[in-house]
């Protein structure tokens, strides 16, 4: 693959143990930050919703239960606010449920990916020196088979004595 290519530094990227590091560490800081914003997000609603006419999110711990279902996007329907600060409050834990949950995923498929490629690589290694070592087994072999049939030839013109002469052919 040459150098320039982004499937090149893509993998790369994606190998270095440092950037996979930084993933985990990415993963985690967005859990806590769609924690703080599920929170936030549930203590900010309820002033607004818990007064409005056919408001359906009147606790803290009813508002609690509808930030988790919307940052998740299962969104039963069950719940839902009425009034445009609410809403305003809904786009948030929208955004940031659909982030984190993207970003946890992509670190997910990079841990998989990158492990995948480790072992690929750790295959690919065992197989260059399997090969290596066939290739030395197979030259010390046929070196050693030369030496036997030197010695064949050596024996075999001993004991025979030296060839047929031109006169003694035809």
């Amino acid at each position: 693959m040459p150098p320039l290519s982004p499937f090149y530094v893509l993998r790369k990227l994606l190998s270095n143990e440092r950037w996979q590091r930084l993933h985990v560490k990415a993963s985690a800081w967005a859990v806590v930050g769609v924690v703080v914003v599920l929170v936030l997000g549930s203590w900010a609603i309820v002033p607004f919703e818990s007064t409005a006419p056919r408001a359906t999110i009147t606790s803290f711990p009813l508002a609690l239960w509808w930030s988790v279902e919307t940052a998740t996007t299962v969104g039963y329907g069950d719940l839902y606010p009425v009034t445009a600060p609410g809403r305003v409050i809904a786009v948030v834990v929208m955004l940031v449920g659909i982030s984190v949950f993207s970003i946890v995923t992509a670190s997910l498929a990079t841990w998989f990916v990158g492990s995948a490629a480790r072992r690929a690589r750790a295959v690919a290694r065992t197989l260059e020196h399997v090969e290596r070592e066939g290739e030395a087994n197979a030259a010390r072999e046929l070196r050693a088979l030369h030496t036997r049939f030197d010695r064949l030839e050596q024996l075999i013109a001993r004991d025979t004595g030296p060839g047929p002469g031109p006169a003694d052919r035809g």
